[in-house]
C-alpha cells in the first residue's frame, strides 16, 4: 500500500494540487490541470497522470452490509481502500451479521459482513467466509465496578443467571444485570459458543447493535455485557478473563480466548464485479494489515 500511496503523493506535488479526503461509507475522487505545452509543467503533469492511472483504474460501486462490531475495521479498510481506487464507491449498512449473510445470499449485497464463522447450513448453501480480521470480544463492566477478574466459569454464572449478586465474583453487593445482543447477531453468537452458553443466557436487555450494547452498561453500575474489542472506549470497564487482558497481541497469541473472526461473506457460483473482487482482495491482503490494527482488530498469519 506504501507504494500506492507513495505515487499518490508524487502525483499529488508535481501537479500542485490538495488531497482530498472520504467519507467513511463511500470514496470518490477527481482532479485535473493544465498547462501550456512544451513547458515543464507539461512534462510534470503527464507524469502525475500516469501515477494517478497506475492508482486507480476501476469505477462503480460496491454494496456491503451486516455486523455492526466491523465498522470500525471497515471504515479503516475502506478510506485506506479509496486511496488505491477513488473512482470506486463502497456503502456499509450496519444492520447485523445474519443480515449482512442473507443480503449475499439473496444477492442485495456483494459482500456481506459478519462477525461470526458461517453455519453449516449457510455454508451448505453455497455461502464462503473470507476471513479479514479477528477480534476480541471484551467483557464490559461500569467504571465503578470493582470486579478485577472473572474466569470463563464465572462467566458463564453471570450470563446463565447462576451467579446473581456481583460480590460472588469479587465485586460490590450488588445484583447482576445481563446486557446482550439480539439473536443473530455475531458478537453474541461468539460469546455464547465460547463461553458454552447457547441459548442458556437470561439477558435483561436484548439490544440490536454494539454502541448500545455499550451504552446501556456505561449507563448502569450493576450491568455486565459484551463488546467488539475495536468498539470499546473509555466508558466502560474491560474486565480480564484467566488474567489476560484483551489486546491485539493476546488475540494473536491466543491466550485470549473470547475472540472471534470479521468475515466477508461471498456466494459459490456468484461472480463479483471487478472492484467488488479486488476490494476484498484488498482487505485479505497483507498489505491491509497496518490498517486493520490501527482499528484495534488482528490481522490474521498468512
Amino acid at each position: 500500500m506504501k507504494k500506492w500511496i507513495s505515487l499518490l503523493l508524487a502525483g499529488t506535488m508535481a501537479m500542485g494540487l490538495a488531497a482530498c479526503g472520504t467519507t467513511a461509507s463511500s470514496s470518490t475522487a477527481a482532479a485535473g490541470s493544465s498547462a501550456p505545452a512544451g513547458s515543464s509543467t507539461a512534462a510534470s503533469s503527464e507524469e502525475a497522470s500516469s501515477a494517478a492511472a497506475e492508482a486507480g483504474t476501476l469505477s462503480g460501486k460496491i454494496a456491503t452490509g451486516g455486523s455492526t462490531s466491523v465498522e470500525k475495521v471497515i471504515n479503516a479498510l475502506m478510506e485506506g481502500y479509496a486511496e488505491l481506487e477513488p473512482g470506486v464507491q463502497i456503502t456499509y449498512e450496519p444492520t447485523g451479521s445474519g443480515a449482512g449473510i442473507t443480503g449475499v445470499a439473496e444477492g442485495t449485497l456483494d459482500l456481506g459482513l459478519s462477525s461470526r464463522y458461517l453455519k453449516d447450513e449457510e455454508k451448505a448453501e453455497g455461502l464462503v467466509e473470507n476471513v479479514f480480521a479477528l477480534d476480541g470480544i471484551a467483557l464490559v463492566v461500569h467504571p465503578d465496578n470493582t470486579v478485577a477478574d472473572l474466569t470463563p466459569e464465572q462467566i458463564k454464572g453471570l450470563a446463565t443467571g447462576e451467579i446473581t449478586n456481583w460480590s460472588e465474583v469479587g465485586g460490590p453487593d450488588a445484583p447482576v444485570v445481563p446486557i446482550g445482543r439480539e439473536a443473530g447477531s455475531g458478537t453474541r453468537d461468539g460469546f455464547e459458543s465460547v463461553i458454552g452458553v447457547e441459548d442458556a443466557c437470561k439477558y435483561q436487555q436484548e439490544l440490536t447493535s454494539t454502541g448500545a450494547v455499550i451504552s446501556a452498561v456505561a449507563a448502569n453500575p450493576n450491568a455486565f455485557g459484551y463488546a467488539s474489542l475495536a468498539s470499546v472506549g473509555d466508558t466502560v470497564k474491560v474486565v480480564p478473563v484467566s488474567g489476560v487482558t484483551p489486546s491485539v497481541e493476546t488475540v494473536q497469541d491466543g491466550s485470549y480466548v473470547l475472540q472471534r473472526p470479521f468475515v466477508m461473506v461471498t456466494k459459490e457460483g456468484t461472480e463479483l464485479s471487478e472492484q467488488a473482487q479486488s476490494f476484498l482482495d484488498f482487505a485479505t491482503s497483507t498489505d491491509a494489515a497496518s490498517l486493520i490494527e490501527l482499528a484495534d482488530a488482528v490481522a490474521p498469519q498468512k
